[in-house]
């Protein structure tokens, strides 16, 4: 039996699963709540081993789920507990006194601000002081882009700002509206050298592309959006193609499966070793923020599955991983991208290789067969919770996805090759950037074709209503796809599609890259 045919390991799955809803539910309503997830948690995992015994009488369901039962237990136990003790911290948090009054505080960013528009800007920091008394916390800071136009990640800054109550619940001890300039005090060596990068990669990217592209290629390769202009940011976000733009387990895949490619020719010890290596200088050129620590995990356990070829190991890793980063920061377990990332790493690790297979099997081309599982596991899986967030649904997206799934390994891998590269050979990482240029037009041109398509994007309910109405949709359309019809339909929507995008392109006159 073949690792993709083999069954899942699912046995780590509900206590990962367990862990996660007691801490959201502890960090959105209260501990009550957590424990009644708790216990729903144990029942639903004791009506599983039952349901999956077979023959088996219940007692003997369960006495053969009893490590997984003690697990889910224990592991739930033990997360509500430490959610309850911190959010007892957050809402007994010495700053709650000072609501509404103005200090002077000193922070540490988490990662580089992030432009709102109308001059303002915002990002995510650690608290060590007010009016010069040490303190911690998590804290969101709302500035002017003029007094704050030297911040960046990891880089102290101290202000004059208003003191206000968290405006969600995530462990937030305060928000910040700095009413002052900052006074910024210098990084870590290591943070330091990656600001260099990013600045220089930037500057070089501006000297060898025409603006737009030199503003999507940082954001591709490095997630930095702060020069993106707004009408890209909003084809993006229509065509699908959002998740492009910030740092996920597919950037951390492509460069370290180029890594270990190149590499392979030292041995698979040296060739890991590297890619390791690799991993390491990303995440620190990237900025080590939760969400590109996160990403990081997420790709790893993504190249594994893919190295090895074993599907099955990947769930464990998975489990496990989300275990851990919950214990390390309880804030994910709210966190919208933390569940994109856990969603579409299981899609691209449990779905798309199942669907690839299938359609080799009927006579795709396996780079063909890969594009299109990859693009419609992704879609599926995260089109839920997309919809929820933000209340639109893309329905261009996986075609959108598919035409752009070609160029993105090129951008990656080259863009940062060429970021590496900067600090020591800026004429050298110039010439690699140009190598780009193709391919950043025709992502360009898919997203601003895909965007223009009428009903690219549709309405649908936000929130949980949206989540269940989204996933019951994607849910019937696999069950749908076994008959003919209704493959051949989609098939016929997509071909008519594309045949609107491209003459479209045809009548306004773009032939190539300029």
């Amino acid at each position: 039996m073949t690792d993709d045919a083999a069954p899942l390991d699912l046995r780590l799955v509900p206590a990962a699963s367990t862990g996660w809803a007691v801490t959201a539910a502890g960090i959105h309503w209260t501990t009550g709540v957590a424990v009644l997830v708790l216990i729903g948690g144990i029942a639903a995992t004791a009506v599983a081993a039952v349901w999956g015994g077979g023959e088996r009488t219940v007692v003997a369901a369960l006495r053969s789920a009893a490590a997984g039962l003690a697990a889910v237990t224990v592991v739930g136990a033990a997360f509500t507990v430490a959610v309850s003790a911190r959010v007892d911290q957050v809402r007994d948090h010495p700053i709650a006194a000072r609501y509404g009054t103005t200090a002077v505080v000193t922070v540490t960013p988490g990662d580089s601000p992030r432009p709102l528009g109308g001059a303002r800007l915002m990002f995510r920091a650690v608290l060590h002081q007010v009016d010069g008394q040490p303190t911690s916390g998590r804290v969101v800071v709302f500035a002017s882009v003029k007094g704050f136009s030297e911040v960046s990640a990891g880089r102290p800054a101290a202000f004059r700002a208003r003191i206000g109550r968290p405006t969600r619940r995530d462990l937030t001890v305060a928000v910040l509206s700095a009413t002052g300039d900052a006074t910024v005090g210098r990084a870590a060596p290591a943070q330091r050298a990656a600001q260099h990068v990013r600045t220089r990669f930037g500057e070089a990217a501006r000297g060898a592309l025409p603006l737009d592209r030199a503003a999507m290629l940082p954001a591709l390769v490095l997630g930095d959006t702060t020069a993106l202009p707004a009408d890209v940011t909003a084809d993006f976000r229509a065509a699908g193609l959002t998740h492009l733009t910030a740092v996920s387990g597919a950037n951390v895949t492509i460069v370290c499966g180029a890594v270990l490619i190149s590499a392979a020719v030292l041995g698979p010890r040296a060739a890991v070793a590297l890619a390791g290596l690799a991993l390491v200088a990303f995440v620190v050129v990237v900025q080590p923020s939760a969400s590109v620590l996160r990403a990081a995990v997420m790709g790893g356990i993504t190249l594994v599955a893919m190295v090895t070829h074993r599907r099955r190991q990947a769930i464990p890793a998975l489990a496990a991983s989300v275990l851990l980063l919950l214990i390390a920061a309880p804030e994910l377990a709210v966190d919208a991208g933390f569940a994109l990332s856990v969603a579409a790493t299981a899609g691209l690790v449990v779905i798309s290789p199942v669907w690839s297979r299938r359609l080799s099997a009927r006579g795709w081309p396996k780079p063909l067969a890969d594009a299109v599982s990859i693009a419609m596991a992704a879609q599926l899986v995260t089109a839920p919770l997309v919809a929820g967030i933000s209340g639109r649904l893309s329905l261009v997206s996986v075609l959108a996805n598919v035409l752009v799934a070609p160029v993105i390994p090129p951008i990656t891998v080259i863009g940062t090759a060429a970021a590496a590269l900067c600090p020591l050979w800026p004429a050298g990482a110039g010439l690699l950037i140009r190598f780009t240029g193709p391919q950043l037009w025709w992502l360009r041109t898919v997203a601003e074709r895909a965007a223009a398509v009428p009903g690219a994007s549709v309405a649908v309910p936000s929130g949980w209503v949206g989540v269940g109405l989204v996933a019951l949709g994607g849910i019937a359309v696999v069950v749908l796809w076994r008959w003919r019809w209704v493959r051949a339909a989609a098939g016929a929507a997509a071909l008519c599609l594309l045949a609107w995008t491209l003459s479209g392109h045809a009548a306004v006159g773009g032939v190539g890259p300029t």
